[in-house]
C-alpha cells in the first residue's frame, strides 16, 4: 500500500513542530515533530544555538551519512555510483580511522556476517563485492537447523544443493572493499574520518528568511555542516534517532554471544551452516575456509563469562557437547515426533532431506573469544523532516537468523532508490513524500522478519515439553513441505 500525501499541515506549539500527514486512502495519518525546544517568538529565531544565515556553500551537502559502519559506507557508495544523482554532494562522517586493508590477514576475524544473494547483489553492484572475492568469503550452500531437546530439524538448500544460500564475510573484509570503492569516489563523495559529532540542529517552521532551512551538523572540531538531508547510520545507540526524538522500542534478552574461530578436526568441504538450538539459546557454527569456522554461541551472560574463562581443551569439549549430545532429549517427545515424521514422509516423500552431522572442532584461534550483549530494538518511525534512519539505527535482531546487516544492506537498496528518483524528477531529496515511502516499505519487510526472529528466539529457550512438542511438530510440518522452505529461503535471502 503506496500512501500518497493529500495534504500537509504544520504547526507551531510551544516548543514543538508537528506535522500532520493525511493520506488518500485514509488510513495513514501521521505527525511528525522534532522534541528540541527553543522556538524565540519575538524574534522567530531559533534559540537554542543556531546560527541565523548559511555557514557558506561550500559546507552545504544534500546528503550527510552519520556513521561508516558497513551499512553507513555502502549507502554512501550506492549514492556515489547512481548516475540519477550524479552532482550532488555527499559526505560521509566517521568517528573512527579509516579502515584499509592492504593484504588479508592470516588469522581470521570474530566479527563476521552471513551475506544474503540480495546484499552480495547490492554490493556487486556498487563494485565491492569483486573486492570482497579477491580477499576472501566463503559461499555457504545449505543449512541445518535443528533442536537440542528432540530430533526435529529443517534444511534449506537451493536447486539441489547447486546455488549459494549465502557468504560468509569478515565484517573488516567488507568495510575494507566499501572503503577502496569510495576512494574511486571522491569526486562524488567526501569522506571525514576522525569525525564526531557533538549536535544536530533541526529545521524549523516559520523561521525568518536569513535562518537555516537545513539540518545543521556540528563536529567536535567546531566544524559547522549543513544537508537537506540526514541518513542515520549511527548503530543501535543512534545519536541521530535519539537527538530527533524518534520513539524506540527495544529490550535485552539477558544474553551474550560468544565468538570464536575454531579449527576442525579434519578439512572438509565446509559449505554447510549449523544451528542449534540449546534450552539456554542458539550456538551456530559458519563456515570460513575448508579447515575453520566461526562459532556464535547465544546463551546467557553468567554461561557466557564461564565460557570465555575456560581453557581452550574444556571450551572445545563444551562446543562438541553442544551440538552433539543428546542430554535434553525426553523419550516421550521423541516418540511423538518419530511417528509425525514417520506420516508425513508418507504423505510427503519429496519432502523429507538427508540429517547430516556437524564435524567436530579441536582447536581454536588465538586471542579469538569474545562476547558482546544481545538485544532488540526497533524505531516506531524510519523518517523525519530532512532525516532518514538505516540499518541498526532503525532495527536490531538477534543474531540467530544472521539477519542483520541484510536488513540494513535492503534499507541502502530502497532508500538509494527512491532518492534517486526523486532526483531524477527533479524534488528536493529530504522531501517527506519519498522518505515516507521508503519508511512503509522497509517496515513492512523489516518488522514481519523481526518478530519471527523474536518468536523463534522465545519459543526455543526453553525445555517445557508442550511448547518443545508444538515446536517439534511445527519444524518437522515446515521441512516437509519445499514450497513453504522455498518462501522462506525468497524472503531471506532479499
Amino acid at each position: 500500500m503506496h500512501c500518497l500525501t493529500r495534504a500537509t499541515l504544520v504547526l507551531q506549539s510551544g516548543c514543538r513542530r508537528y506535522t500532520a500527514v493525511t493520506c488518500l486512502n485514509g488510513v495513514r495519518i501521521l505527525s511528525r515533530g522534532f522534541r528540541n525546544s527553543g522556538y524565540n517568538k519575538q524574534r522567530g529565531q531559533p534559540s537554542n544555538g543556531a546560527t541565523s544565515g548559511s555557514t557558506g556553500d561550500n559546507d552545504l551537502y544534500d546528503v550527510i551519512i552519520s556513521g561508516g559502519g558497513m551499512v553507513g559506507t555502502a549507502m554512501a557508495c550506492s549514492l556515489g555510483f547512481d548516475p540519477n544523482l550524479e552532482g550532488k554532494k555527499v559526505l560521509l562522517l566517521e568517528a573512527g580511522h579509516k579502515k584499509v586493508i592492504d593484504k588479508v590477514p592470516e588469522t581470521y576475524s570474530t566479527r563476521v556476517s552471513s551475506i544474503s544473494p540480495g546484499s552480495a547483489t547490492l554490493l556487486s553492484g556498487i563494485g565491492a563485492w569483486e573486492h570482497i572475492l579477491h580477499m576472501r568469503c566463503k559461499p555457504f550452500k545449505r543449512m541445518q537447523v535443528w533442536d537440542a531437546c528432540s530430533d526435529a530439524m529443517i534444511t534449506f538448500e537451493k536447486d539441489n544443493f547447486e546455488d549459494e544460500m549465502g557468504y560468509v564475510v569478515e565484517n573488516d573484509v567488507v568495510i575494507a572493499a566499501l572503503t577502496r570503492q569510495l576512494e574511486s569516489l571522491s569526486d562524488q563523495v567526501k569522506v571525514q574520518y576522525r569525525s564526531r559529532v557533538v549536535k544536530y540542529t533541526w529545521p524549523r517552521p516559520f523561521q525568518a528568511p536569513d535562518a537555516i532551512p537545513w539540518v545543521q551538523v556540528e563536529l567536535a572540531s567546531g566544524q559547522k555542516l549543513q544537508t537537506k538531508l540526514l541518513i542515520g547510520a549511527d548503530g543501535p545507540n543512534s545519536m541521530v534517532r535519539s537527538e530527533a526524538g524518534i520513539p524506540t522500542v527495544k529490550w535485552n534478552y539477558n544474553q551474550s554471544a560468544v565468538v570464536a574461530v575454531l579449527s576442525l578436526s579434519e578439512p572438509t568441504e565446509n559449505n554447510v551452516a549449523w544451528q542449534r538450538f540449546l534450552p539456554t539459546g542458539p550456538i551456530a557454527m559458519l563456515p570460513l575456509s575448508d579447515n575453520e569456522s566461526s562459532l556464535v554461541w547465544s546463551t546467557s551472560h553468567q554461561h557466557a563469562e564461564e565460557l570465555l574463562g575456560l581453557d581452550d581443551e574444556t571450551f572445545l569439549d563444551a562446543i562438541n557437547s553442544a551440538f552433539w549430545s543428546n542430554e535434553n532429549h525426553s523419550e516421550l517427545l521423541e516418540t511423538a515426533g518419530t511417528l509425525f515424521r514417520s506420516a508425513l514422509s508418507f504423505l510427503m516423500p519429496s519432502g523429507t532431506s538427508a540429517r547430516q552431522l556437524p564435524p567436530s572442532v579441536s582447536g581454536i584461534g588465538p586471542n579469538s573469544r569474545a562476547m558482546f550483549p544481545l538485544g532488540m530494538g526497533h524505531a516506531s518511525e524510519y523518517m523525519r523532516h530532512r532525516v532518514a534512519l538505516i540499518g541498526d539505527a532503525a532495527h536490531r535482531v538477534h543474531p540467530l537468523a544472521g539477519q542483520g546487516v541484510n536488513l540494513g544492506f535492503g534499507d541502502v537498496a530502497c532508500l538509494t532508490r527512491l532518492l534517486s528518483q526523486a532526483a531524477f524528477d527533479g524534488k528536493d531529496v529530504g522531501s517527506t513524500q519519498h522518505l515516507l515511502e521508503y519508511e512503509t516499505e522497509r517496515q513492512r519487510h523489516n518488522l514481519p522478519m523481526m518478530a519471527a526472529i523474536d518468536l523463534m528466539k522465545r519459543l526455543y529457550s526453553t525445555n517445557t515439553a508442550p511448547l518443545v512438542l508444538l515446536r517439534t511438530l511445527g519444524l518437522q510440518a515446515t521441512n516437509a513441505v519445499p514450497p513453504v522452505k522455498e518462501q522462506i529461503i525468497a524472503f531471506a535471502s532479499k
